[in-house]
């Protein structure tokens, strides 16, 4: 390149760039030119409870082995209907069946010596007291296999409804302190997003042998205390300080 080309090239630079640099927010929007919006502050507020979990599932199972899967299924079947027909009626509980499995226990020789089986039931209540009580009527049929807490979905909404307005009320107070401390009067909402969460804590459990009860064995009712779930609503969004 020439010199006499060297500079033309150069003072064609040096008229271009202020022109790039001159342009202003109007000629900018008028030009599609997406500019960083100044002033925007986000936030992000929180509320969370404990909440007693209200509603105990009890699982109740049945084990049994048989020389052939035929006659191993009937029996289990026959164990499960009997419970469902023993919990039909009461008042506060509901019951399904839970798990079902059968598999083949094997010799020295890996050949199939027999067969066993198990069989669930799920009592759902929110009765503390009438599903432990059933539970020990069902002793002759089923033995308890574990038991577990929940949060039922009424009382989930009830303090969802509740943290709600405490978390929207953070948000607002962050946004007016905050527009104070940068200098501004005051804010309006840009955009904001309330989510909810919930958090069930684990339960221990509870294991009893599958040994043989007479027809008329009943078991004690066992002592029933849930834990809590952790609720918790987030606010989050952006708001313009002015």
């Amino acid at each position: 390149m020439t010199k006499k080309a060297a500079r033309a090239l150069a003072l064609a630079i040096a008229c271009t760039a202020p022109v790039a640099l001159a342009l202003t927010p109007a000629l900018a929007r008028a030009q599609g030119v997406m500019q960083q919006p100044s002033g925007v502050l986000s936030l992000n507020a929180q509320a969370s409870a404990e909440v007693p979990q209200d509603v105990v599932d009890i699982t109740m199972f049945y084990e049994q082995e048989a020389n052939d899967p035929s006659s191993l299924t009937a029996t289990l079947n026959e164990r499960a209907d009997a419970a469902l027909q023993k919990a039909r009626g009461v008042s506060g509980v509901t019951a399904r069946t839970g798990s079902f499995a059968i598999f083949p226990s094997t010799d020295r020789d890996g050949r199939i010596s027999t067969w066993r089986g198990r069989t669930e039931v799920v009592l759902e209540s929110r009765d503390f007291a009438a599903a432990s009580k059933l539970a020990g009527q069902m002793a002759s049929i089923m033995q308890v296999g574990n038991v577990s807490f929940s949060l039922s979905p009424q009382a989930q909404r009830a303090a969802e409804q509740r943290l709600t307005g405490e978390a929207i009320k953070s948000f607002r107070e962050q946004a007016a302190s905050s527009s104070q401390a940068f200098g501004f009067s005051g804010y309006s909402i840009r955009e904001v997003n309330v989510n909810h969460s919930g958090n069930v804590m684990p339960r221990p459990v509870m294991m009893m042998s599958a040994r043989a009860m007479s027809p008329d064995a009943k078991m004690a009712p066992m002592s029933l205390e849930g834990g809590t779930s952790t609720v918790t609503v987030n606010v989050s969004g952006s708001v313009q300080m002015k």
